[in-house]
């Protein structure tokens, strides 16, 4: 395989914006991404910019790893974001102790089934254990059986937790869509 495996430079932000309104544009891009193309295109350079050196190479708190195809082009990505105990989670949940949580994958279509996402699991575990964390989360919608497939297929289990994300009404207590939190436990 002739694909460099990497975390993201700042400066790189307009590859990095390129490739997530890809992702934003993928049929099953509902299911997988809390973000729709329609948001995220409006979004100023700045946004981008900011997006790309929280996350990039030596950042302490997010890593964007990609996957580089042989010509420099970007196929593949996947966000490792750290979560310290004691603190709230991007949704405002308690988090009990120091956690990674894997965000934004995607391998682009003409890319996927030859072992991509595999190796950008790899990458992103990896760097996640270094930072000392005790277990790696990651959600997913229950309709996208593909990635909860591919998720279980590399060790993540069902935590039972369900995490709500829209609800149904401001009146109601029901929520409209929700995620499964899958984890993989240190050894």
């Amino acid at each position: 395989m002739n694909y460099v495996i990497r975390s993201i430079r700042a400066d790189e932000w307009p590859a990095a914006k390129a490739l997530r309104l890809l992702a934003l544009q993928d049929p099953i891009a509902h299911l997988a991404f809390l973000q729709t193309y329609e948001d995220a295109v409006q979004e100023p350079d700045s946004f981008w910019q900011q997006r790309a050196e929280r996350a990039a190479e030596g950042a302490s708190e997010a890593q964007q790893i990609i996957a580089e195809g042989p010509d420099g082009e970007w196929v593949g990505t996947l966000t490792v974001l750290i979560e310290e105990a004691g603190s709230k989670d991007w949704a405002g949940f308690p988090v009990e102790r120091k956690q990674a949580h894997l965000v934004a994958v995607f391998v682009r279509d003409d890319f996927r089934g030859i072992g991509l996402t595999e190796v950008l699991f790899d990458a992103g575990l990896e760097w996640a254990w270094g930072t000392g964390v005790e277990r790696i989360r990651l959600l997913v919608h229950p309709d996208n059986e593909r990635a909860q497939r591919f998720y279980r297929k590399i060790g993540f289990v069902p935590s039972g937790i369900v995490v709500p994300l829209e609800p149904a009404s401001e009146a109601s207590e029901e929520f409209e869509k929700s995620e499964l939190e899958f984890v993989l436990e240190r050894d």
